[in-house]
């Protein structure tokens, strides 16, 4: 790649017309520097709102895709299909970018990295702050992928597919709060629900480890073969963390304690620390869940 990299925003929208001029905005007026705004881009999966009414309002400056309801798994695959820069900028329509997001960003595009997370501001639907410490990131809104070691991994369900390039060693983790994430009534995620986020986690985490798997004999330029049998393992053994998690929030302690024996085998095939399976044995064996579940705007983002 010779110049500035090109990177692609994409918004990801489905009934947030209501932010959704914020987070348009946010791209536009990025702060500048060694890079090129190659372009912005709104996927609409079947909106019923303001959405189309908002696109309208930039139509000069925005490239808009607005087809019926696909879900999130396929509109955050399009992003990637669709857009045509360096790199790719991903954006729930109820979040908003820093000024200095990209500029910071492309600093950071050196040498071997594929994948740059950095970190959030949780604000509520208003967007004043919950929390008073920035969060650490990993969601959507909070990454950058270089478009081409993206592909490989496609279709992606959720964004953690994209984690597997930092477990390959090719990614970089930023201290910067660079987006403003909205927790609110009509987030996509259902946190309050016991067992619910996890369970959903959990299927990403097998679904990637499943996939690495198929990539075992053709592996992509940015891991060997090597490599994709241990990330692989890594995320199921993630995956039967968050299986222990659920069973615990629905209290089902048994359940828990029977899957702690996959989640050990698990950790030593992937060659992860021990302290993560150690926390959910703890957990099990004290009948305690990891993550304590609220309600309303004061609950806890997961990263």
């Amino acid at each position: 790649m010779s110049g500035p990299p090109r990177i692609s925003c994409v918004i990801l929208c489905h009934n947030y017309g209501r932010y959704l001029d914020r987070a348009i905005t946010s791209c536009l007026e990025q702060e500048p520097g060694d890079f090129s705004l190659h372009e912005v881009i709104v996927i609409d999966d079947g909106s019923s709102d303001e959405t189309e009414e908002v696109c309208l309002r930039h139509k000069d400056n925005v490239k808009v895709i607005r087809r019926n309801q696909q879900g999130f798994g396929q509109t955050l695959t399009d992003a990637f299909l669709f857009s045509t820069g360096d790199w790719v900028a991903p954006l729930d329509a109820d979040d908003w970018f820093h000024p200095s997001k990209l500029r910071t960003c492309a600093e950071a595009m050196t040498g071997e990295v594929l994948f740059i997370e950095h970190r959030e501001h949780v604000v509520d639907s208003d967007g004043n702050p919950i929390l008073k410490e920035p969060h650490p990131g990993g969601n959507t809104s909070t990454l950058v992928v270089h478009r081409d070691a993206a592909l490989s991994l496609l279709p992606a369900n959720n964004e953690i597919f994209f984690h597997a390039l930092r477990e390959a060693g090719r990614g970089i983790v930023l201290r910067d709060p660079l987006t403003f994430y909205r927790v609110h009534p009509r987030s996509m995620t259902d946190r309050n629900t016991p067992g619910v986020s996890q369970d959903y986690r959990a299927d990403v985490c097998f679904a990637l480890s499943d996939r690495l798997r198929t990539m075992y004999e053709r592996p992509p330029a940015w891991a060997s073969t090597r490599q994709l049998r241990r990330i692989s393992w890594h995320f199921r053994t993630l995956a039967f963390g968050h299986k222990v998690e659920s069973a615990m929030q629905r209290e089902k302690r048994l359940s828990a304690m029977l899957l702690i024996p996959g989640m050990f085998m698990g950790t030593l095939r992937a060659h992860d620390p021990i302290a993560l399976w150690f926390r959910s044995l703890s957990s099990a064996i004290a009948g305690r869940p990891l993550v304590r579940l609220t309600t309303g705007q004061g609950q806890q983002p997961h990263s």
